[in-house]
């Protein structure tokens, strides 16, 4: 998930700073850093708040796909189509793109 820390980052890697509890109003830049305006790094949070959220199936999947050992179990026992119908099963819970 990402947090105050990643948008600084994304807009300036070399940025230096610190603050306190995730308070964006509490940031101090050191080390000659050029501040970054606290709209620009909400717009960028914002944004990858957004990518993160469209990816959220990949996460889904992940947890609730049959481990290695099991699908590698399906396919010398079951064949390719019993294993691709035991995947089938997550990809058609969690589909490509869905919000959820």
């Amino acid at each position: 998930m990402p947090e105050l820390i990643h948008a600084i980052k994304a807009i300036n890697p070399d940025a230096i700073f610190k603050y306190v509890d995730d308070d964006i109003n509490t940031i101090e830049w050191q080390e000659g850093t050029k501040p970054i305006a606290n709209d620009v790094i909400l717009a960028k949070l914002t944004e990858l708040q957004t990518a993160y959220d469209a990816l959220q199936y990949q996460r889904n999947r992940a947890k609730a796909y049959p481990s290695i050992v099991d699908q590698l179990d399906t396919l010398y026992h079951g064949g390719y189509d019993a294993w691709k119908a035991s995947i089938d099963v997550v990809k058609n819970k969690y589909p490509k793109g869905a919000a959820l």
